[in-house]
């Protein structure tokens, strides 16, 4: 893996970890966006906005929708809601396209991604993470 395969793979993990660490009973949804970009920036990367975090229950992508980027969403996190976060960095621009199969996406201008995801559960005393 290049050096700048392994740095993008690296930061993503980094925001994804950042994004969970704000996670907790009462918090604006839309800080999980603000944190993942904030460490998206520091490293000059884009965050791709087409693919969300979401609820998963008895409909498995349900609400909360959970934007990976800065935005001005309402709603804040209650215990007992599960959703994922599941960002995707990229080393170029934020566009996708799909393969043939129309389900693999990659970027539309070729740059290297990465993503990473955790299904999480809001609890009393702040956030339990599901897929350890």
């Amino acid at each position: 893996m290049s050096e700048d395969a392994r740095k993008l793979v690296e930061v993503t993990k980094d925001s994804l970890d950042a994004a969970i660490a704000i996670c907790g009973p009462g918090v604006q949804l839309k800080r999980i966006g603000e944190e993942i970009q904030k460490v998206a920036d520091a490293y000059g990367y884009g965050v791709v906005r087409s693919f969300v975090g979401h609820g998963v229950g008895r409909l498995f992508h349900s609400g909360p929708t959970v934007l990976h980027y800065r935005n001005n969403e309402r709603g804040k996190l209650e215990v007992g809601q599960t959703f994922t976060i599941e960002p995707m960095l990229t080393a170029g621009g934020i566009r996708e396209k799909y393969w043939d199969d129309n389900w693999s996406a990659v970027t539309a201008d070729g740059s290297l991604s990465a993503q990473f995801e955790h299904t999480l559960l809001i609890t009393d005393s702040g956030v339990d993470i599901l897929t350890l």
